[in-house]
């Protein structure tokens, strides 16, 4: 079953401008079904997880291209970068539009390959796990978050409501399209296997890692850290293996969809860069099933209830901007006193302050640390506590409560 995807129509303009369009994103996003279902009749289809298809593509490249020449979407083009140089010769012999679709879930090597090749004859985007908005087929409507008073109110004409139960239950299954849509999918089974294909194909590629055992403790511990300070040398003791491998080890994460570093805000961006960051996953469900909670009530009632709950928050937010071919201008804010803040949204010269609240009845307190970003003499625009009640409410003048469902 295909669901509307927030990002089609970035994808179809993008591609009406650049001659090559490249999807990146985590395995089982979505990647493969989301363009054939925008490819239009004449365009053909080849992967090169076909190990012949493979072959043909890094022995004979200009034979490959004679029997698949564009308009052709291809998959998984991180295991040829060899046709890269030719989709180059190709795009500055007969410089049309939407000639090449690529996808690939390895951004490291990948990339690297791209900048080299088809500098300024590319866009790039990235397609995350199933959004709250596309699972409910509102995809098409789905716009970047802000918690300005016209964005609350319109989201909450649009929106549907969310139960603690469902909510959970969410969090507990996860993103990705196969088991998001399929209650008959068996989640344990999916991740399972999700997981040892990770391990087998993305970390040993972009890393090498001998000790796949070693690798999966590490998934584990920093799984258990979602929505936590990154601190490498802890995470290093407690997988036993060196800090500068942990390093790397981030950095596959990263590479490979399965997580992001939310960096930390300073109005002197030299000194933002040396903050250490926060650890984020981008699928919930995957992170509750590398921490071992066997349900959603478990889960809800456990010690990761509230770290879970705001790695989901953050995971929607951020898929409202990615998925609208935006780069999300994320930030968290923690000063000397250990003022904290969730989320600050830099735009336009703004910053907008948000925290996340396992509660359904927040008081003015839950948002007393916005105020600490006046002495930074930056514009502050309307905030938001994201939680559990039932309807949008204003908290003061400048603050509004907002449904978890609304995100």
């Amino acid at each position: 079953m295909y669901v509307t995807r927030t990002l089609e129509t970035f994808f179809v303009k993008a591609s009406q401008q650049f001659p090559v369009m490249l999807l990146t994103g985590a395995r089982q996003a979505g990647k493969t079904t989301f363009l054939q279902h925008l490819k239009e009749n004449d365009r053909s289809y080849v992967t090169l997880d076909d190990p012949l298809v493979l072959s043909l593509s890094k022995e004979d490249p200009a034979l490959f291209f004679q029997r698949f020449p564009p308009p052709v979407l291809i998959d998984e083009i991180q295991y040829a970068p060899e046709l890269l140089p030719h989709i180059k010769m190709q795009v500055d012999q007969n410089r049309r539009t939407g000639m090449f679709w690529l996808t690939g879930s390895q951004q490291f090597h990948l990339m690297k390959g791209v900048s080299e090749s088809l500098a300024g004859r590319v866009g790039v985007v990235e397609l995350l796990g199933l959004s709250r908005w596309e699972r409910d087929g509102r995809g098409d409507l789905s716009t970047p978050f802000l918690p300005t008073s016209e964005q609350i109110s319109r989201r909450e004409k649009l929106a549907v409501g969310l139960s603690l139960k469902e909510l959970y239950h969410i969090i507990w299954r996860g993103s990705f399209p196969a088991i998001a849509l399929s209650s008959d999918t068996n989640r344990d089974l999916f991740y399972s296997s999700y997981t040892q294909t990770y391990l087998q194909r993305d970390v040993r590629d972009l890393a090498q890692v001998g000790d796949e055992m070693a690798f999966l403790r590490f998934l584990r511990a920093a799984a258990a850290r979602s929505a936590q300070l990154l601190n490498m040398v802890e995470l290093s003791r407690d997988v036993d293996v060196a800090p500068n491998t942990v390093k790397r080890w981030v950095s596959i994460l990263q590479a490979s969809g399965i997580a992001f570093l939310l960096e930390a805000y300073h109005s002197n961006v030299t000194k933002r860069l040396v903050k250490a960051p926060k650890l984020y996953f981008f699928d919930t469900g995957l992170c509750a099933w590398l921490t071992e909670w066997s349900s959603p009530e478990t889960l809800e009632a456990g010690a990761m209830s509230g770290p879970i709950l705001e790695t989901w928050i953050m995971s929607e937010v951020f898929k409202s901007w990615c998925h609208a071919g935006r780069r999300p201008p994320f930030y968290f804010y923690r000063d000397k006193d250990q003022k904290e803040i969730d989320l600050l949204i830099s735009q336009d010269g703004i910053v907008y302050p948000m925290e996340f609240k396992k509660t359904a009845s927040p008081n003015i307190a839950a948002a007393r640390h916005f105020r600490s970003l006046e002495r930074h003499n930056i514009p502050v625009g309307p905030g938001a506590i994201i939680c559990l009640v039932k309807q949008p409410l204003p908290l003061t003048a400048t603050t509004w409560c907002v449904p978890v469902g609304l995100v």
